[in-house]
């Protein structure tokens, strides 16, 4: 298959070694600058993505992340953030990494070549049609992604991709591809950068979307968080004053009675 692999064109820039300190940074940002403007382009297709996932969501469904390498490693944050986010289930959103959590701090030589592996990895948490499969890779190339993203098209379960490949064999897999064209690294190959920021700002929209939709959101405020420590204790306490009008000793008193903002609110707008 043909395709342009953007991800391994060569820099912008030449001679990296001799630019001073701040003339590399300015450069990096420059470049840093592009990559909104790219996520901006692919706007429809996340849109189409996050409705199709909030419709299984709505009758019990998961989203699962498939990566590996950098790739992997951001799946596993944006799906590790939810639960003390929003307080839903670990189980809700799962992030699988190419040669297990020992990939999470130190690279698995070969794992992301297995083609097969991927879809053993997902039938370990009893994957359904109700649930949806994003398969992460900047390449577009990674056989450990592409395998699982054919093998659970091919059992009737949504898949999308996030790709920094426009019309690599990922992005051909998958049912709805999110191609985020960032252009060159700054050091040619580093796909840690510019692809991987682009990744990260899809998967906070993805992620965040769906939250708000299945209402774990009021307002602009994270109503339903984990009370996991006192700066979160005094967040939710803030949000309560504010928006039941009443003061902090009595706020907090109720966040610590009912656990979340939300049935905080809900307790004291039945009296």
């Amino acid at each position: 298959m043909n395709y342009k692999k953007i991800t391994e064109t060569a820099s912008n820039y030449d001679n990296l070694e001799q630019m001073d300190t701040q003339l590399v940074l300015e450069n990096i940002n420059r470049e840093d600058q592009k990559i909104a403007e790219a996520v901006r382009l692919v706007i429809p297709s996340i849109t189409k993505l996050v409705d199709e996932i909030v419709l299984r969501f709505n009758r019990g469904g998961r989203l699962f992340y498939i990566g590996a390498g950098t790739s992997g490693r951001l799946g596993i944050l944006d799906a590790s953030e939810i639960p003390p986010t929003f307080g839903m289930p670990h189980e809700s959103v799962v992030g699988i990494i190419a040669g297990g959590d020992i990939a999470i701090r130190k690279a698995v030589e070969n794992a992301e070549d297995n083609a097969e592996q991927a879809w053993i990895d997902l039938n370990e948490y009893n994957i359904t049609k109700d649930d949806v499969l994003i398969g992460i890779a900047a390449s577009g190339s990674t056989p450990y992604v592409i395998g699982g993203i054919y093998e659970a098209r091919a059992n009737g379960i949504l898949t999308a991709c996030i790709t920094n490949n426009p019309g690599s064999p990922l992005a051909q897999a998958a049912d709805i591809p999110i191609a985020i064209n960032v252009g060159p690294e700054f050091v040619t190959g580093s796909t840690r950068m510019k692809s991987g920021t682009s990744q990260k700002l899809v998967l906070n929209m993805i992620s965040t979307t769906l939250m708000i939709k299945i209402g774990r959101v009021r307002g602009n405020k994270m109503v339903n968080m984990q009370l996991s420590n006192d700066k979160l204790v005094d967040r939710g306490t803030r949000y309560l004053v504010e928006a039941l009008a009443i003061p902090y000793n009595e706020a907090e008193k109720l966040l610590k009675i009912h656990g979340s903002v939300h049935k905080a609110t809900e307790a004291h707008n039945v009296k």
